[in-house]
């Protein structure tokens, strides 16, 4: 699979000529990560996760299923014809792609905040991106795991633990939109000194193979 991280939480997976897009958000480039898409997941209904209005411009374009929470067909409005709900531990296909839901609620970001729906995805038994979540795969050995490093529900050394617990061949960070030069610094440096795991910030718009 070759993986194309654009800013924040959006990834682009290409894999045997299919392309599927994770969580083309307002802080990413949408609009590039959703061109020839063939399938969308989308983790939760936060607007940094789904840029609704780029969506439906490009499902005008191309029409494609898109993945997740039951709830999301309310956030998708008029484009809820497209969704495919899913339960948190199935399995199924997207873009050619086998995935395997996880988790089901978001992470707390407060208690006078309502928690909306989560489902972290692993991709091909090999990439996990948990979306707003702090949830480990059970059973399941992650190679690539895409971390949440900066968001007003998180902690810092949470995130370190969660790094631990899946236990991860490497880790990418994601969800980092919210950070200053000086913030990227830091945690970028922290999370390699403590995640026991090669850990890598990259760029918008970077592509690795995996």
């Amino acid at each position: 699979m070759r993986l194309t991280k654009y800013a924040h939480s959006c990834l682009r997976v290409e894999h045997d000529g299919g392309v599927l897009v994770i969580d083309p958000g307002m802080f990413s480039d949408p609009a590039t990560a959703l061109d020839g898409a063939d399938a969308v997941l989308i983790t939760h209904q936060h607007p940094d996760h789904l840029d609704l209005a780029a969506v439906r411009l490009q499902l005008d374009r191309q029409p494609f299923p898109i993945f997740g929470p039951a709830s999301l067909a309310e956030a998708l409005g008029d484009a809820a014809e497209a969704l495919r709900p899913v339960d948190t531990g199935e399995s199924f296909t997207a873009a050619g792609v086998a995935v395997r839901a996880y988790g089901g609620q978001h992470a707390v970001i407060h208690a006078d905040i309502p928690v909306v729906d989560n489902l972290g995805y692993l991709i091909n038994d090999v990439v996990y991106h948990p979306g707003d979540s702090l949830v480990v795969p059970d059973e399941t050995p992650v190679d690539t795991l895409f971390a949440p490093i900066h968001a007003p529900w998180s902690k810092f050394s949470e995130v370190v633990d969660f790094i631990r617990a899946v236990a991860p061949r490497r880790a990418y960070a994601l969800h980092d939109a919210l950070l200053n030069d000086n913030g990227l610094a830091v945690l970028d440096r922290q999370y390699a000194a403590l995640s026991g795991t090669d850990y890598q910030r990259l760029e918008p718009g970077s592509r690795v193979d995996v």
